[in-house]
This record gives structure tokens, sequence and C-alpha cells, in this order.
């Protein structure tokens, strides 16, 4: 199955961050919500959802005169398709370095993260079959 494609910037991820806290919303729902307050026309938040829409991570259907729009991809696909991008970006062709870091930098922000990241890829090893 092909990975979704990632909401661009932080306009398209606000939108559709709203979207999973409020399950469906109209236009003006989502402009109310992240558009008004950052000083955003409506039309705005509409052309926002048309490009999710387009990229499918949402779907819409026609309630009267507006539309309602509902996530057609759920949040967790959309968290592990970033990270997978991100780490192909951190990592590159030789991965060694860049892990390295990123432990070292994981222990300057909580060493108990370290042991939670241990106990994560021991249950993934686990789940796999062992390895």
């Amino acid at each position: 199955m092909e990975p979704p494609r990632l909401p661009g910037g932080e306009l398209e991820t606000a939108v559709l961050a709203a979207l999973w806290e409020l399950k469906e919303a109209s236009a003006r729902e989502i402009h109310d919500r992240v558009g008004a307050d950052a000083g955003l026309v409506y039309t705005t938040i509409a052309k926002v959802l048309d490009r999710l829409l387009a990229k499918r991570l949402v779907s819409r259907v026609r309630v009267g005169k507006a539309f309602i729009y509902r996530p057609a991809v759920a949040r967790e696909v959309v968290d592990r398709a970033r990270a997978t991008v991100s780490v192909r970006k951190l990592f590159g062709d030789d991965p060694e370095p860049a892990l390295a870091a990123l432990v070292d930098a994981v222990e300057t922000l909580d060493p108990d993260l370290l042991d939670q990241l241990g106990r994560a890829v021991a249950r993934r090893r686990r789940s796999r079959g062992g390895s």
C-alpha cells in the first residue's frame, strides 16, 4: 500500500489536525477554529481543504449548500509517514553516525527515554518473531 501524501506545511497540518479533533466539519467551522485567529480569510481555508482533498487526506460530502469534510487518513498513519521521511533524511546513505547522534540527543533530553526506546525496540523485535 502506498504511503499517504503528507500535508504540505503548517497550515495544511493545522487544518488536518482540526479535522482529526472535530471528526467532521465545514470549511466555515475549520476557518473559525484555525484561520480566524491567524487573520486568514475563509477562502484560504477552503483552498487548503481542496488541496487536502486532492491528496486524499480528507473526504467530503455535500450537505445542503456546504461541504462537510472528514479526515480520510488516521493521524497515526500520517505521523508514521512523516517520521519515515524525517528518518530517511536524517540517516541518508550512512545511518550509523546519525543514529549515534540521535541516541546522544535523546539521552540529553531525558536519559529515561533511552530505556523506553530500548523497550520499544525489544517489543518490535518480539512482534516480528525475534532477531
